[in-house]
């Protein structure tokens, strides 16, 4: 299992952010890999992503959910991976979003890019195209203010 923490300063509140991160069907506008995310109910989102010509299909549940403070998840099925979203309020207009995630490749490929850290990369640059995309539009898509509580026996 590797582990990828990144982190990125973005130019809008923490509570904008926020509110764009809760909006999982936008994320194909700034994550290269990801075709599609459903989301199924509040809790589950249906996620189809192509990474170099090799098409996966996972469900996610969302574990935990606090406004303007975190994000959560599992995925389901052969996908292993969990991970959190958090945001920081750097200043009135300024947030740092954190991206901590625990990845366990599945096959030769998934291996070999986690080898030499394409894993990183990949956050990385997502979380560049997410700064890119929140900027420029100012506001959010949209926003998602319900909360989720860690399940207390996981």
């Amino acid at each position: 299992m590797s582990t990828v923490e990144q982190s990125i300063d973005v130019e809008v509140p923490v509570r904008t952010a926020y509110d764009q991160w809760t909006q999982f069907e936008s994320f194909p506008k700034f994550m290269e890999d990801v075709e599609r995310i459903d989301q199924v109910d509040d809790t589950t989102t249906h996620w189809v992503v192509n990474v170099a010509g090799n098409e996966r299909e996972w469900d996610a549940d969302i574990t935990e959910q606090e406004p303007d403070q975190r994000v959560a998840w599992q995925a389901r099925g052969e996908t292993k991976h969990a991970g959190v979203v958090t945001f920081h309020r750097i200043d009135e207009g300024r947030t740092r979003v954190m991206v901590q995630m625990d990845v366990e490749p599945n096959d030769w490929a998934e291996k070999l890019g986690d080898a030499v850290g394409a894993y990183d990369r990949i956050v990385r640059r997502d979380l560049e195209n997410f700064k890119g995309f929140i900027e420029q539009r100012g506001v959010e898509t949209g926003a998602w203010r319900g909360e989720v509580d860690q399940d207390p026996t996981s």
